[in-house]
């Protein structure tokens, strides 16, 4: 519940802007990835990955809670993508999502840069 006795919507945690670079598609991310914003990453994911680009950035650097089904989520995003589509994540060095992703040992498995030009430049 909201503080006004509202329900917490998953937008109220989470916001993923989209943006186009060249053949790059990039996610932006804010806010808390969690049980009930997680479904909102997932679609947005999967919308992007529908276009089949040559390269999906889900930049992470402005999200402040990456529970253990968010990711999940990054991780099906890997396995939803066609042969032809790379994915990168953006998790900037010593933030609570790389320390996490460092933690359980998939910061090479997700094809982590520390910033959204390292992940564009591949």
């Amino acid at each position: 519940m909201t503080t006004d006795g509202n329900r917490l919507r998953p937008q109220d945690l989470l916001r993923v802007t989209t943006y186009h670079s060249g053949d790059a598609v990039v996610l932006a991310v804010s806010g808390e990835v969690d049980l009930l914003s997680a479904p909102v990453l997932g679609k947005e994911i999967t919308a992007a990955l529908d276009g089949v680009p040559a390269l999906l950035v889900i930049d992470l650097t402005d999200v402040s809670f990456l529970a253990s089904i968010g990711i999940t989520a990054l991780l099906e995003a890997r396995r939803q993508a066609q042969p032809g589509t790379q994915v990168r994540v953006v998790a900037p060095a010593q933030s609570v999502v790389e320390r996490t992703l460092r933690l359980t040992g998939l910061i090479e498995a997700l094809a982590v840069t520390s910033t959204r030009a390292d992940a564009l430049a591949g």
